[in-house]
């Protein structure tokens, strides 16, 4: 198995974010994880080497990032990717033939291509429900159903799901339970600790916290599932490169303080949002309104720093007004120290058009960044004013 694993318990969050995995350079003293960019190591003899023979296999940068975010996650085990969608790729590559999975109702675009476009064909069949609806998740299993995928909060709607019961409920039926813990982290929600059987990342997003780099990451509990995605991560070779495992290592060891000011940050931008006229309705964890809200409390250490909300004159009012600010910048993707502005009809989530998962063309995803909160607001009040009734 190449995937590092995770220390034990001891040390706090902040204080694993920054040193697991990532012990000073032996040969050097640097306190900076050294990027390794060789492709191939020599070896005394035959198959006799320090641990790396060919970088697809393993590479002491992506150990130390791997060891890093299992730690944070609390895995036995964790693998890093090119992008989230191959590490999503490879979670569903642990799947026997025609396994069903049930989806969100509101999953995000990329998880939905990859299942109905890309498994689909290949005999793998989905659905998509309100997987807060424990009626509705029991309806909708089958015999074969052999994953449940969560996200939570969803992209882009901001639900929230109860971890601990959809798992329960996965376990109780032979299926495994994934989570996509790109938009929460796992400084806000572990959800392994909540009985998850694996954990996937976007470390493009919050994880590597800057629009520099792409990257994906898979974390698990059962050792067993941990070796076959080792063999999966080096047989299809969808890994990241040294550079980009030190952009993401660099990153995580701001999250923390990052997460503080997105989800302080995003609560202010979410209470502009509710008094304003040409709001019709905001999605935020962190509103006491939020359908979610008491959940989110339990299983999260804070909201996060995703809003989202329908404009109030339609399709047409919201190209406006993600076409009018200029903090916010309009662009796909999310998760960084600035301020991004999206329309996800037509930008993240068109590959559901026409689909059960087809978003509201109303609405208007914000990823909050790290920017001083008055101009967040003040950029946003006149972006809305110019399309208030």
């Amino acid at each position: 198995m190449t995937g590092a694993p995770a220390p034990g318990p001891g040390p706090g969050f902040e204080t694993r974010a920054i040193h697991a995995g990532q012990p000073p350079d032996p040969a050097t003293g640097a306190v900076v994880t050294p990027v390794h960019l060789a492709t191939t190591f020599a070896q005394s003899g035959p198959g006799a080497h320090l641990g790396y023979e060919y970088s697809r296999s393993a590479n002491p940068t992506r150990t130390a990032l791997e060891a890093c975010l299992a730690s944070l996650e609390g895995g036995v085990a964790g693998f890093a990717f090119a992008s989230g969608m191959a590490a999503e790729d490879a979670v569903l590559r642990l799947l026997p033939p025609a396994s069903h999975v049930l989806l969100p109702a509101d999953a995000y675009g990329g998880t939905y291509r990859l299942v109905a476009r890309v498994y689909g064909p290949a005999g793998y069949s989905f659905t998509p429900v309100d997987l807060a609806d424990a009626a509705a998740v029991e309806a909708a299993w089958r015999d074969e159903t052999r994953l449940v995928w969560v996200e939570t909060p969803t992209n882009p709607t901001l639900a929230i799901v109860d971890i601990a019961a959809t798992a329960a409920m996965a376990r109780e039926r032979s299926a495994l339970c994934v989570v996509d813990n790109t938009f929460a982290t796992p400084y806000l929600q572990r959800p392994l600790e909540l009985g998850a059987d694996a954990v996937v990342h976007s470390t493009t997003k919050y994880l590597g916290g800057h629009s520099d780099v792409v990257g994906g990451f898979v974390a698990l509990t059962s050792p067993e599932r941990a070796e076959r995605l080792a063999f999966v991560q080096n047989a299809v070779g969808a890994v990241p490169g040294p550079v980009d495992c030190y952009l993401v290592l660099r990153g995580i060891k701001t999250l923390a303080v990052r997460m503080e000011r997105h989800c302080s940050n995003a609560a202010a931008v979410a209470r502009l949002l509710v008094s304003h006229p040409a709001v019709d309705r905001v999605f935020f964890p962190g509103l006491e309104a939020h359908p979610g809200h008491e959940l989110a409390a339990r299983q999260m250490s804070g909201p996060g720093g995703m809003v989202s909300f329908l404009v109030r004159g339609g399709e047409p009012a919201a190209l406006e007004v993600v076409s009018g600010t200029r903090v916010f910048t309009l662009a796909e993707s999310l998760g960084a120290v600035e301020s991004l502005i999206e329309h996800p009809a037509r930008m993240t989530h068109a590959s559901a058009a026409g689909s059960p998962l087809e978003v509201d063309a109303r609405l208007v995803r914000l990823s909050v960044g790290i920017e001083t909160e008055s101009d967040l607001l003040a950029d946003l009040e006149q972006a809305l004013d110019r399309v208030a009734p």
